[in-house]
C-alpha cells in the first residue's frame, strides 16, 4: 500500500522531523524515536507534507488526572500526542518534551499515534473497578487533527465508551467530527455526550496565520450549525482571546455574531495563557508578524502565565457584554463538565455561572 511504502526506519533518516525550534524543513528523527514506548514504525507521506507519525503500541489510553487539577474532569483519553494543527499559541506544547520533542516545531510535525487505543480502551472500561466516571476528550491534542482522517481511532473510542455505559466529551477543532455525526446521535440515546468546537477568531487571514493547520473559522462555523441540525448540543470554547489581535469590540462583536448565527449553545471564552513551552513559541511568531507587539506581551506577561487580573477583569465584561447582546446570558458554554449522568436525568445542567475566564491554576483546555 502507498502509507505502508512510506515506513521509516528508525535509523533511516528519513523521517520528516525537526532539528531545532527554529529550523522550517523536514529534519532526521532517527534518534528522537527510540524513546518512544511499543513503536511500531514511522511514516512520512506526501499527503501530509512536513508530518511524521510515529504509530505505538499503547498498554493504557485512559488517563486519570492527578487529583490536586483545577480541571473540570477526571478522566482522559488522547489517542494522539502531538498535533498537526500547529496553534501557535497551545498551550499543550510542553508536554512533548516528555517524549524528547521539541515544544515548537516538534509538536506540529512529529505527532504520535496509538494505533491500538479503542481495543485498549475496551478492556480498560471493563474491568469492574471501572466506576462509568465522564471522560474528556481533546484535553491535550486534538482527536479529529488531520491524521484521523487516516487512523480513524475516533469510532472504535465513541463505541467503546458509549457501550461501556461511560459518558464522555469532545473538543475539537477538526471539521473531521462531521464523519462521526451518526455515531455520535447514536451514542447520544446510551450516554450523556457533550460537543464542543473551539473557535476563538473568525478572521480568516489571522487564523491561517496562527492556526495553519486548522480547518478555516468558517468551515468550523458549518460544523456548529451541522451539529445542531442534528440535535446534538454544541457549545464553544472561545479561546484564547488574544490581547490587541482579538480582543477589540470589533473582533469580539462578529465572533459572538457568527457563534450566535451558526447555532452555538453557548460560550466560554478568556484570555491567552502563556505558559512555559508556549510562550517561547509564541513570543517568536509574534517577533516575526506583530513586533510592534513584543514589548506590550512582556509587559502584559512579565509576571507569569497570565494576564494581569485588571486585563481579566476587563476582558470578562467585555465577553459577557457580548453574550448578552447575541443571546448567550444564562446559557453554558463548553467546559468538559455539562457530559455526565444527571444532565441525561433531565437536571439541569451549569448555566452562567462559569467565569467568563478561567481562576489561576486552571489551565485552558486546548
Amino acid at each position: 500500500m502507498r502509507w505502508d511504502a512510506q515506513a521509516l526506519s528508525p535509523n533511516s533518516g528519513q523521517a520528516s522531523g525537526i532539528s531545532g525550534e527554529g529550523s522550517r524543513g523536514p529534519a532526521p528523527a532517527g534518534d528522537a524515536l527510540l524513546p518512544l514506548a511499543g513503536l511500531v514504525r514511522s511514516i512520512s507521506t506526501p499527503e501530509f507534507s512536513g508530518v511524521t507519525f510515529h504509530e505505538v503500541t499503547a498498554k493504557s489510553v485512559l488517563n486519570k488526572v492527578p487529583s490536586g487539577s483545577n480541571m473540570p474532569f477526571e478522566w482522559t483519553v488522547n489517542p494522539y500526542r502531538g498535533c498537526s494543527h500547529a496553534c501557535v499559541y497551545c498551550f499543550a506544547r510542553k508536554t512533548h518534551t516528555y517524549l524528547d520533542f521539541d515544544s515548537g516545531r516538534d509538536f506540529d510535525s512529529q505527532v504520535v499515534v496509538k494505533v491500538n487505543a479503542a481495543e485498549v480502551l475496551r478492556k480498560e472500561l471493563a474491568k469492574p473497578s471501572w466506576r462509568r466516571h465522564p471522560v474528556a476528550l481533546g484535553t491535550n491534542t486534538d482527536p479529529y487533527q488531520r491524521a484521523e482522517g487516516r487512523y480513524a481511532l475516533m469510532p472504535g473510542i465513541i463505541r467503546a465508551l458509549a457501550d461501556s455505559g461511560t459518558p464522555f466529551s469532545i473538543l475539537t477543532k477538526g471539521t473531521l467530527l462531521s464523519r462521526d455525526i451518526p455515531l455520535l446521535k447514536h451514542a447520544a440515546t446510551q450516554v450523556p455526550v457533550d460537543l464542543g468546537i473551539s473557535l476563538a477568531m473568525v478572521n480568516p487571514d489571522l487564523a491561517e496565520l496562527m492556526e495553519p493547520g486548522t480547518p478555516s473559522p468558517r468551515a468550523r462555523l458549518k460544523l456548529i450549525s451541522r451539529l445542531r441540525d442534528a440535535g446534538l448540543g454544541c457549545g464553544v470554547m472561545a479561546m484564547p482571546i488574544l490581547p490587541w489581535l482579538t480582543d477589540s469590540d470589533d473582533a469580539l462583536d462578529a465572533l459572538f455574531s457568527e457563534l450566535a448565527s451558526a447555532g452555538a449553545t453557548g460560550v466560554t471564552a478568556g484570555a491567552l495563557y502563556l505558559k512555559p513551552g508556549t510562550r517561547e513559541w509564541y513570543m517568536k511568531w509574534l517577533a516575526t508578524n506583530h513586533p510592534e507587539l513584543v514589548g506590550r506581551y512582556r509587559r502584559l506577561y512579565g509576571q507569569g502565565s497570565y494576564a494581569p487580573k485588571e486585563y481579566r477583569i476587563w476582558l470578562a465584561g467585555r465577553i459577557n457584554h457580548f453574550k448578552a447582546k447575541y443571546g448567550f446570558t444564562g446559557t453554558h458554554g463548553f467546559s468538559h463538565r455539562n457530559a455526565r449522568p444527571e444532565a441525561a436525568a433531565g437536571k439541569q445542567a451549569p448555566t452562567n455561572s462559569e467565569p467568563a475566564e478561567l481562576l489561576p491554576g486552571q489551565e485552558p483546555l486546548f
